[in-house]
């Protein structure tokens, strides 16, 4: 048969060049921005500026409805969006106000907008989606709690709860925006937003926002039968406590704690960086607390009775997740490899708080951590070198070598130059890494120039070694033993 209408020979042949076309678009792709810890994690060609997260609340055993807007800008042309996102199911998406479509790849949601984005040109994005809290605890997200929720998402967890560019080197403002029935309780980091808590047919939706850049594992929003308990800290510090209703008066006497805490830590690095402070006490069996931005998360069992701690450790865990408020919250790790970083000078500050109870010496602690640490580089690998997290247990990376073998870096670091030089870098460092991000190599960086020397030959061997260098000023402990 042969074509004789000019008019559909046309039509014919524009609808095969499409299918040509439609051959060679490549098919979507989960990116990572290359971690050597988590490689999938993170995405390429943009920085989220902003999220503004509506969740809407009804059990801890039901999805959630949710709608994640995101405020980014093109880093390069893209002709697809890249978000970290699991466990919830996508309803639609939009880029820059008009449908996309999207797929799930792997962990990530690749979004097609109409046409392709140039490079500096604004992103905004709206995914209407379920979050989903129901799955193993042991995968982070949500956080079942006797009452209702919380959120735990280190390490690489928060895309479980929401879409997002989910690592830490893409650091972001937060807006949150919860409804909950009546008798719940929802609290978020940061401060209310500027309208209060509104009431409409029997539900209230409470508005929260950070006024300083967060990183996705730091978000933090906590539903159930909460009291929030108000109070002052140091030069007017607003203190804000989020506990189970029934345990208020019980808990009363560790929430007085936190005014000194803060007060403590400001002695030794400076201003307390954030807007508020708080501890979220939870009725959940994690296995760990958590630094939270601006609402430290601790499981309720630490402080009621069961746990087998002594008062003055229970103390020093506290201060562990305050310290980190400037060491991994306001100054964020550039990388996971970075951990150390955070987890080091939490341990440390944690210890030294001990010591001056006088209940654990710091020089006793440090000892007892070099003995190990040549094990613990063997099975974690050296402090600024982990090895990644085995697969399906996402927070292994958190072992001993980044806790107190990490503060044991820090320990010979102030042994090597002194504790007025030490103590300046300290200073130095979270001031100047304020809201921002910084690496090891900074670290070393800024080290070297408060002492006045370049310490790379002496810090790499206790950053990077597979064994513990020999510890200055101590001759008598010896080479490290494997315990």
């Amino acid at each position: 048969m042969q074509l004789t209408s000019p008019r559909l020979r046309a039509a014919l042949l524009a609808a095969a060049s499409l299918t040509l076309v439609a051959a060679v678009v490549p098919p979507p792709q989960a990116l990572g921005i290359g971690d050597a810890l988590f490689p999938e994690l993170g995405n390429p060609g943009y920085d989220v500026l902003s999220y503004d997260l509506s969740f809407a609340y009804k059990d801890n055993r039901t999805p959630l409805d949710a709608v994640t807007v995101i405020d980014a800008r093109t880093l390069t042309r893209l002709e697809s969006v890249n978000l970290d996102f699991t466990h919830g199911k996508v309803a639609s998406a939009e880029v820059n106000g008009q449908p996309a479509r999207f797929e799930s790849v792997g962990e990530d949601l690749v979004l097609t907008p109409a046409r392709p984005l140039e490079r500096g040109a604004p992103l905004h994005i709206t995914v209407r989606h379920t979050s989903d809290p129901r799955g193993r605890a042991a995968d982070g997200g949500w956080v079942v709690t006797d009452d209702g929720l919380a959120m735990a998402n280190q390490a690489d967890a928060a895309h479980r709860v929401f879409p997002c560019n989910d690592h830490p080197a893409d650091k972001a403002l937060f807006t949150f925006r919860i409804t909950a029935p009546a008798g719940v309780t929802a609290v978020a980091n940061g401060v209310p937003g500027l309208l209060p808590a509104h009431r409409a047919g029997g539900s209230t939706t409470w508005t929260y926002r950070v006024l300083h850049p967060m990183a996705t594992e730091l978000a933090q929003v906590s539903l159930g039968d909460s009291a929030v308990v108000h109070g002052t800290g140091p030069h007017g510090l607003p203190l804000r406590d989020v506990v189970p209703a029934a345990d208020r008066e019980r808990l009363e006497p560790w929430l007085k704690k936190t005014a000194g805490h803060v007060e403590w830590m400001e002695a030794r690095v400076g201003r307390y960086p954030f807007e508020n402070y708080g501890v979220l006490i939870a009725k959940a069996r994690t296995g760990f607390e958590l630094e939270t931005q601006t609402l430290s998360l601790f499981e309720s069992g630490l402080f009621t009775g069961g746990s087998g701690y002594p008062d003055w450790y229970v103390e020093s865990v506290m201060v562990h997740e305050l310290a980190h408020q400037w060491f991994g919250d306001s100054v964020t790790p550039r990388t996971w490899s970075d951990l150390w970083l955070n987890e080091g000078h939490a341990t440390w500050y944690e210890a030294l708080y001990a010591d001056g109870l006088g209940k654990y010496s710091l020089e006793r602690r440090m000892r007892e951590a070099y003995q190990r640490s040549d094990q613990w580089r063997a099975d974690g690998g050296p402090p600024a070198a982990p090895k990644p997290a085995a697969p399906g247990q996402k927070i292994g990376l958190f072992r001993p070598v980044v806790y107190d073998g990490s503060a044991l870096v820090l320990y010979a670091l102030r042994q090597e130059i002194g504790a007025e030089a030490f103590d300046r870098v300290e200073r130095r460092w979270v001031a100047d890494h304020r809201d921002a991000t910084a690496g090891t190599e900074d670290f070393v960086r800024l080290a070297s120039q408060e002492a006045g020397r370049d310490l790379t030959a002496f810090l790499k061997p206790w950053l990077y070694g597979k064994t513990t260098p020999a510890m200055p000023g101590h001759p008598e402990w010896g080479g490290p033993k494997s315990a």
